[in-house]
């Protein structure tokens, strides 16, 4: 099997490693997955993660408490997801590297851009933690950021929908999938793919996004293999 992408930055949000817990890490499902990402690798695909930290704390649901200070809470969250990530996929005998925005030199490396273009080269699994280690900015920016920054060629987005929808498909019955959409589409409809931050980012460096499914972790394989699955939104020549 011949990947249709060398290398790739897969979004995973935080409550995907909660399984049907829905609060903290499901080992299982964390080793499922973790299993689909090995199967990319072993392909030849170089592979880039960003996980949420959702399963653990939300910055935007703290009530009164100071934004910054919350947001930072919900960076050390994704350092806790990031490194459920390596323990399941080393155990499953794949290299990884975790690099984090925010030193904490005890546990990970921090993000530096050529080190981890190095990683991906040796064909190590590089997970980047604590966001952009700003506030105010969200995983997906860090996604849409860190791709650029390591010129992958796609983002995965791996949601719990099977794509984007003109409206809530958990809501409304007659809900339409799009198959594929520009960044024109989502920004002007505002369409829930990614926050108006990272499409923007996506949008000016030209950088597709593939949003898909996770309830069936086999599906980043598939998707790394090319097969018609989810919504790509990508820049539409004019």
């Amino acid at each position: 099997m011949v990947p249709s992408y060398k290398r790739i930055v897969l979004k995973l949000s935080g409550e995907a490693l909660a399984g049907a817990n829905g609060f903290g890490i499901d080992y299982d499902t964390v080793v499922t997955i973790c299993k689909s990402i090995k199967k990319c690798v072993d392909l030849g695909v170089e592979v880039g993660i960003v996980v949420g930290g959702g399963n653990f704390w939300r910055g935007r649901s703290s009530g009164q408490m100071d934004r910054t200070r919350a947001d930072h809470m919900g960076m050390l969250a994704t350092v806790i997801n990031s490194l459920a990530l390596a323990d399941a996929l080393e155990a499953l005998g794949v290299t990884v590297r975790v690099q984090t925005a925010i030193t904490m030199q005890a546990i990970a490396e921090p993000y530096i851009r050529n080190r981890a273009v190095r990683h991906l080269e040796k064909g190590r699994v590089v997970i980047f933690g604590c966001g952009t280690g700003n506030p105010f900015f969200s995983t997906d920016t860090t996604a849409a950021l860190r791709a650029a920054e390591v010129d992958a060629d796609i983002i995965f987005k791996a949601t719990m929908v099977d794509g984007v929808y003109d409206k809530d498909p958990n809501k409304y019955s007659d809900a339409v999938k799009y198959d594929v959409l520009s960044f024109s589409d989502v920004l002007n409809k505002k369409l829930s793919v990614m926050d108006m931050t990272a499409a923007s980012l996506c949008r000016d460096n030209r950088m597709p996004i593939l949003v898909f499914s996770l309830k069936d972790p086999e599906n980043i394989y598939r998707a790394v293999c090319g097969e018609t699955i989810g919504t790509i939104v990508k820049e539409v020549e004019a």
